[in-house]
């Protein structure tokens, strides 16, 4: 199994910031918890033998607030099943797609205060992750 992947690399966050900031964004999640949540010793949710998606929930409950204030909104979600193409040992807990009515929303999110106070919850859940930003485009009959 690869290793987790739970926050963006600078260099990923650069490119990230270095995209159009006043367009419409729709960001895939992909999520794998930990078994148990790892908090930082002094935590308020530190010994309270938590799951990972014990945590991610808590950490949806606490942010989803903040996700709203700014426009921003859960347009699909979903439980992964079997990954048909891709690295069999990449295997995922849930799936969400988390659009923003721009890039900035997104940004304004993350700088927010209440939203970093959440976010330990986040950290504190997630073994390994995706985040891809796609920009959204009109649906057809056609794949392409």
């Amino acid at each position: 199994m690869s290793e987790g992947h739970v926050d963006p690399t600078r260099e990923a966050f650069d490119q990230f910031k270095s995209l159009p900031r006043d367009e419409p964004i729709q960001m895939l999640n992909l999520i794998r918890y930990r078994d148990k949540a790892a908090y930082p010793a002094g935590h308020e949710n530190a010994g309270k033998d938590w799951s990972g998606a014990d945590a991610y929930r808590e950490y949806g409950r606490t942010s989803g607030p903040v996700l709203q204030r700014v426009g921003g909104r859960i347009i699909w979600r979903g439980k992964p099943r079997v990954t048909l193409t891709g690295p069999s040992e990449e295997q995922w807990d849930a799936g969400f797609i988390a659009e923003y009515p721009s890039a900035a929303a997104f940004f304004a999110m993350i700088s927010d205060e209440e939203y970093q106070r959440a976010v330990i919850n986040r950290t504190a859940a997630v073994a390994d992750s995706r985040l891809i930003r796609f920009d959204p485009r009109e649906g057809g009959a056609g794949f392409a």
